[in-house]
């Protein structure tokens, strides 16, 4: 088995989006590794958020 990455890039940041990309992807049986926000300089709002995920799978 190896373990594969899915990497969602979020540019609206949002409770809602950043929602909606969880349910999805677990969904779809990826488990949330990780999120990372980028910042703008001027505000304390996030412009952009990256998502990860992994899951096992079967090598060929």
């Amino acid at each position: 088995m190896g373990t594969r990455y899915k990497v969602v890039e979020v540019s609206t940041v949002t409770d809602e989006e950043l929602e909606r990309v969880l349910n999805e992807c677990t969904a779809e049986g990826w488990k949330l590794d990780g999120m990372q926000f980028a910042m703008r300089d001027n505000s304390k709002r996030p412009s952009m958020a990256f998502v990860t995920f992994t899951r096992e799978e079967e090598q060929e």
